[in-house]
């Protein structure tokens, strides 16, 4: 009995010791990059307005005596009846040192609208930081601080970082500095919501208000990217972290230093995922590629052959995959560049070129649409659509074609998904230009085969895949 308690324990040791053994150690790497990680903490000024909105009660009255004045001052400012005066805003952040003569990098949202930033280094300075310029789209600032001699990171590839690669994040989550934290690369090539032009780096590192801004490294010791935004329903850690590939940082950075500020290419289409049920009226093997629903007038991609319909599954050789690939590639691009898409058009392939524009400030919005008279039944499809008027047309920033949908009934377009106020533009590669368009159209629809309709829903183009069953 006791020879097996013994080589039980032994071979528990054995593994536990085996176990640490295989488990990464940062110590060195915080030692190496700590100094490097600054604390940001911004500070937005009271807006002239908002002082101004002060009921006149409120406002200091002249000619008080010094300690009159302050004790109006105490008084209205949160220990009297006047205690929603207006005040400055604060907020924390992270960063880290790129270059020994002050360069360093945050988010964007760090040091948005803010009338002063304030840099915390590790051996206890404060320095006042000047925003260098930022770019909303990719949430990056670059800031500079007077100094010299500033131990900095170095910058890695996060081309060649994998999922499941060991990373590790320090920051100032909640104000507090340094806080190291250590997870795995979740996933790469992320696509958020109002962050199409960064292909994220997901990770369950614990990132938590406080953290944005801060690096990310590999094992190697070199950051490969900026920890940016959380996933969260509580507004701290659920395991779902998000940074900013530093290959797309330092890409901005150089525009800012070089330029003043970030350009980003732009093909200007809208697009989407290519479902299987599409792939199957597109006539392709298999889902994949950027499905091109609109086509933005005055844009390259207007310029260009591409058309309505065309799954776009290469960018200058590289493959697209998931339509979330395609803007980041574009957005890299330089402008006036002449670009190279290869297509599915029909069951065919083609190669379509374009120079890649400049991506504007905004790409307007077609408003929702109105109802409209002049309704007619179709039964194969359960929908009642009618003709666009004139007014509706103007609201629709002048389109030219398309049916409105008035009701959806039981049948193949409502398990499609159509809903009532649907613009049906185009049915397989035919133009719907009206009522009478869309009855032929629909009548000769066949049997059993996915069918492609191109909506517009709320000013956004839409692709959805249908099949009759009579």
């Amino acid at each position: 009995m006791f020879k097996k308690l013994a080589w039980f324990w032994f071979l528990t040791l054995l593994f536990s010791q085996n176990v640490l053994a295989q488990l990464p150690d940062f110590t060195e790497m915080v030692k190496a990059n700590g100094k490097a990680v600054v604390n940001i903490s911004t500070t937005q000024k009271a807006s002239a307005e908002a002082t101004a909105a002060i009921p006149e009660e409120q406002q200091i009255p002249e000619g008080l005596p010094p300690e009159m004045e302050e004790l109006f001052k105490r008084f209205f400012n949160g220990q009297g009846q006047g205690g929603d005066a207006p005040r400055d805003t604060q907020s924390l952040g992270s960063g880290f040192i790129i270059s020994q003569d002050g360069y360093i990098l945050t988010n964007h949202h760090v040091v948005k609208d803010a009338d002063e930033i304030v840099v915390k280094l590790t051996d206890r300075r404060e320095l006042v930081a000047k925003l260098v310029g930022s770019d909303a789209r990719t949430d990056v600032a670059l800031l500079k601080v007077d100094a010299s001699d500033l131990p900095v990171v170095v910058i890695g590839a996060p081309e060649k970082l994998q999922v499941g690669e060991w990373v590790l994040a320090i920051g100032s989550p909640f104000g507090f500095e340094q806080s190291v934290t250590a997870g795995i690369v979740s996933a790469k090539g992320r696509s958020l919501p109002g962050g199409n032009y960064v292909p994220f780096i997901q990770t369950d590192v614990a990132i938590n208000p406080g953290n944005s801004g801060g690096p990310l490294f590999n094992m190697d010791g070199k950051v490969v990217g900026i920890n940016s935004q959380i996933y969260s329903r509580s507004g701290g850690f659920m395991g779902l972290s998000f940074s900013i590939p530093v290959d797309v940082v330092m890409n901005v950075v150089e525009q800012i230093k070089t330029k003043g500020k970030a350009s980003h290419g732009w093909l200007g289409v809208q697009i989407q995922d290519v479902t299987r049920q599409l792939a199957e009226s597109f006539g392709m093997k298999k889902p994949q590629g950027a499905l091109v629903a609109k086509i933005i007038p005055g844009s390259p991609a207007e310029k260009s052959d591409l058309q309505i319909g065309d799954v776009i599954t290469e960018f200058n050789g590289q493959a697209i995959d998931k339509s979330s690939d395609l803007p980041p590639l574009v957005g890299l691009t330089p402008i006036d560049e002449t670009a190279k898409l290869t297509v599915i058009r029909q069951g065919e392939v083609k190669t379509v070129t374009f120079k890649v524009g400049l991506l504007p400030e905004e790409v307007n919005q077609i408003a929702e649409n109105k109802t409209a008279p002049q309704q007619k039944a179709t039964d194969r499809l359960g929908l009642i659509v009618s003709n666009l008027t004139d007014e509706q047309r103007e609201v629709l920033q002048g389109l030219k074609t398309g049916v409105l949908v008035q009701e959806v009934g039981k049948g193949a377009a409502k398990e499609a998904g159509i809903q009532r106020g649907d613009v049906v533009l185009r049915i397989q590669n035919n133009v719907v230009r009206d009522v009478a368009d869309f009855d032929k159209i629909v009548k000769e629809l066949p049997v059993g085969k996915s069918i492609a309709l191109l909506i517009q829903r709320q000013g956004s183009p839409i692709f959805l895949a249908l099949k009759l069953d009579k």
